[in-house]
């Protein structure tokens, strides 16, 4: 009895199991793909920072991330991010650089908006935070607020900005100043950044000239 019993359990746990229908493909979001209707964009709101306890992040704009080849849209936004940086400056904001790590240094960074002051720069991939000193360097500062600007949206931008808002910051994406190849990639990060669980509470997207400090 006990071991038609232990069938049965086993039988009946296959049928809970089985995809529905027995026989057909399970569905995913792959082939889903093209039935997908895009959410209502996020609202960027107008945002008032104190540049005493706010850092400016300015990440990977180097000639090999930021060219009319790879990105023309990063190229685009650097005129809006060097008025920013300008503002930042004007005001004694705290002003951070990174380069991917390896191979590049500050000397590939866009001359445009190059550090000329001794900025720290942090060198590490998507996330500034990994294996760098970038949290310390932002505390020792105390900063309590980031403004993440940079490229490539879904690299540097989505993950330092979220890596930030899981240690706590306040964090602020300027949505003109992130940048990548395809305007898809720009839309799915916006959205992550607004809505991700615990980081959506923490970001405000923004544009740069609704920035004011």
């Amino acid at each position: 009895m006990k071991i038609i019993a232990a069938v049965g359990l086993v039988v009946i746990a296959a049928l809970i199991l089985a995809p529905a229908g027995l026989g057909q493909a399970v569905r995913t979001i792959v082939d889903e793909w093209a039935s997908v209707v895009p959410p209502p964009p996020p609202q960027l709101r107008p945002i008032t920072v104190d540049p005493r306890t706010t850092a400016l992040l300015v990440l990977d704009i180097l000639n090999t991330a930021c060219n009319r080849d790879r990105r023309p849209r990063c190229v685009a936004s650097v005129p809006r991010l060097a008025v920013l940086i300008n503002r930042a400056n004007q005001r004694g904001m705290f002003v951070v650089y990174s380069i991917t790590n390896p191979p590049t240094t500050v000397d590939n960074i866009l001359p445009l908006i190059r550090p000329i002051g001794g900025e720290p720069v942090v060198a590490a991939n998507a996330d500034k935070f990994l294996g760098t000193n970038l949290e310390q360097i932002l505390r020792d500062r105390g900063i309590r607020t980031v403004i993440v600007t940079g490229t490539a949206a879904h690299g540097a931008v989505l993950y330092t900005a979220s890596a930030a808002a899981l240690r706590g910051f306040q964090v602020v994406v300027p949505v003109d100043l992130m940048s990548a190849e395809t305007l898809y990639i720009e839309q799915y990060v916006a959205f992550n950044l607004a809505n991700a669980p615990t980081i959506g509470t923490r970001v405000t997207l923004t544009r740069s000239d609704l920035i004011s400090f």
